[in-house]
């Protein structure tokens, strides 16, 4: 797992979403937004690594509630993503949005991936 940075954040804030650098920087990508207190994130987080492996993905991701931008970012992912709840999953192939979503188990996660 890759951690976004701050000025990718940023570019995803002001652009609408993250640059080719993140969703064009594999054929298989997921970007996860979400914050570190989420039950159903630290579960995910246990397997990520793993199923980033199976999958032959790369995956991105920032616990957004840790960083200085955290308002500004959870407006972007609520009001111009529409998704309130996280984690919330991105997944791209070839630098294009397939789909989004938000928890899933490792094996639907692999899954997913290996359809796109």
């Amino acid at each position: 797992m890759t951690r976004l940075s701050a000025a990718q954040c940023g570019h995803a804030i002001a652009k609408g979403d993250f640059g080719p650098e993140v969703i064009a920087s594999a054929p298989r990508v997921a970007v996860v937004l979400t914050q570190s207190w989420c039950p159903q994130w630290v579960m995910m987080r246990m397997w990520l690594d793993r199923a980033e492996k199976d999958a032959d993905a790369t995956v991105f991701l920032v616990e957004y509630d840790k960083e200085d931008y955290f308002e500004d970012f959870m407006a972007f992912k609520e009001d111009m993503l529409g998704n309130r709840s996280v984690p919330y999953i991105r997944y791209y192939r070839d630098g294009v949005f397939t789909g989004d979503g938000n928890f899933i188990g490792k094996d639907g996660f692999v899954a997913k991936l290996t359809r796109l």
